[in-house]
């Protein structure tokens, strides 16, 4: 088990289905990296709609401080923590489906006023960044989880020049 695993979660993640657990792992590793603890639970809209209202209800007095919500098909979940929790919801939408993930994108964007969800790309890249804005979000009142940022963003650059200078 992580360090960041040990901390008190301040990051919620939950999925629709444990198949969804693999691509939803990487907003978890994303998070652990920067030594940022999260708690990853298995939860549906449709299938256990009163216990997820329970979990995204009560999340803030869990001291959770983003939620990271991933479902793909109708893809209401993220729509369902949002209308039950005044923190801020990162939509995954999840390619489960023939349409490959579109329907769940468009599920996941069209939230109605009021009951925002910020939406990213589909799958393991859309978990991925998931991950890194809840930690933009947190770093906006921690000033180390900042600096973290800011390094991880300098290694990126890093790396892409040196593939550059590679090639010339």
């Amino acid at each position: 088990m992580t360090e960041a695993k040990r901390g008190k979660p301040l990051v919620g993640i939950v999925m629709g289905s444990d198949s969804d657990l693999p691509v939803m792992r990487e907003a978890e590793k994303v998070l652990a990296d920067a030594g940022v603890a999260s708690e990853i639970r298995v939860l549906s809209a449709h299938r256990a709609p009163a216990d997820t209202a329970d979990f995204a209800q009560k999340a803030a007095g869990r001291g959770i401080r983003v939620m990271i919500a991933g479902a793909g098909g109708a893809a209401h979940l993220a729509g369902i923590v949002a209308a039950h929790t005044t923190l801020p919801v990162i939509g995954v939408p999840l390619a489960a489906t023939s349409l490959n993930g579109l329907d769940a994108m468009l599920s996941t964007l069209q939230m109605p006023p009021g009951v925002p969800v910020a939406t990213v790309s589909i799958g393991a890249w859309g978990a991925c960044n998931a991950g890194i804005l809840a930690l933009q979000i947190l770093a906006l009142s921690d000033e180390k989880l900042a600096k973290k940022l800011t390094a991880m963003k300098a290694k990126m650059r890093e790396e892409v020049l040196a593939k550059d200078a590679g090639l010339r």
